[in-house]
């Protein structure tokens, strides 16, 4: 299984950019920049890594996100993780960033944003890797905040495909963000929102009711709420979920106790993402094989859970129609009968 996944073409849509950033980079970026950090040695920072909740990850998330200053720091990150796409057949992906979390240390928006979207293009042409970039609002900071990251978006509209929402849901319901999420509808961008990881099912519901999202990240507590899994199947609503980061997190105590199959074999859209690969432990492939390990499950399965990101990716419908090809074209390979 493990080389079955290795080959099989795939798609992201839940990830984090400044979740790639490894430890060794981190501390080049710190050097580079001149930054300090509160670790005196990669050992000792990678042993923060080994963190067991929602809050500490995100402590650590945005010390980290600090050391990246210049348009070639945030290149050089989203260069690396193409790197890495390329090595896993990943062959296209939607990243996430937070530009609030740059701007707010006094790097501007464009020189975050033009990093990253120099490192797409130069992957698609290079790397021969499609992408998509969804700029991120944090829930935890004002909606009138969110509101100014998206008047500076407008300007990069051609590469920005979506707008997110993410960070700690606690006491930081869908609804805080309804007026942007309008604004942002109306510009033109698509919409996703993280829900239902360590917030409620009623989050879920918010974000399809009050945001009117394309798509949930994450939305495993949806399980909660048989209505709206049902729900979720008939809209054929994609769930982005990212099992080795609900066990990291300990939304689930063990990848056995994951709910991603029983989603699955409901009929929900569900994919398989990495999240912040760096932090949790996994980057796709882990995941994929994380998941086909714990519950057994067939090739078939695992090419159907690769064809469902296809279908939720927000590619044109020809474009999704090369990749269902080339999808198709490697599972032939692969149970042709050796004769």
């Amino acid at each position: 299984m493990k080389g079955f996944i290795s080959g099989l073409p795939k798609v992201e849509l839940h990830l984090h950019l400044e979740g790639t950033l490894e430890p060794e980079l981190m501390f080049a970026l710190a050097q580079r920049n001149n930054v300090t950090l509160s670790y005196s040695s990669i050992e000792s920072l990678k042993a923060a890594y080994q963190f067991h909740d929602l809050q500490a990850f995100l402590n650590l998330y945005y010390q980290g996100a600090l050391v990246l200053r210049t348009e070639q720091d945030f290149y050089d990150l989203t260069y690396a993780y193409l790197e890495r796409c390329k090595q896993e057949h990943i062959v296209h992906t939607e990243v996430f960033f937070d530009p609030q979390i740059h701007t707010r240390a006094g790097v501007s928006f464009d020189t975050v944003a033009s990093g990253i979207i120099r490192a797409l293009r130069d992957g698609e042409s290079n790397l021969g890797i499609s992408s998509g970039l969804i700029m991120c609002f944090l829930r935890d900071l004002p909606e009138d905040d969110a509101i100014e990251t998206l008047k500076q978006a407008i300007a990069y509209k051609d590469d920005i495909i979506a707008v997110g929402l993410d960070s700690s849901e606690q006491g930081n319901p869908p609804e805080k963000f309804e007026r942007v999420y309008a604004m942002a509808r109306n510009t033109g961008f698509k919409t996703v929102a993280h829900a239902g990881e360590e917030g409620p099912a009623d989050y879920i519901w918010g974000a399809i009711e009050a945001l009117k999202v394309d798509r949930i990240d994450h939305g495993v507590r949806c399980l909660d709420d048989p209505k709206l899994v049902a729900y979720l199947v008939e809209k054929q609503i994609p769930l982005t979920v990212c099992p080795l980061s609900n066990v990291k997190l300990r939304v689930f105590n063990d990848i056995s106790e994951h709910n991603i199959v029983e989603l699955f074999k409901q009929g929900v859209q569900v994919t398989i993402n990495s999240d912040d690969p760096a932090y949790f432990g996994g980057y796709l492939n882990d995941n994929y094989l994380a998941v086909a390990q714990a519950f057994d499950l067939s090739k078939q399965d695992v090419a159907l859970l690769s064809d469902n990101a296809i279908e939720a990716s927000f590619l044109s419908e020809e474009k999704k129609q090369l990749l269902q090809q080339k999808l198709a074209h490697y599972l032939d390979i692969q149970f042709r009968p050796i004769i």
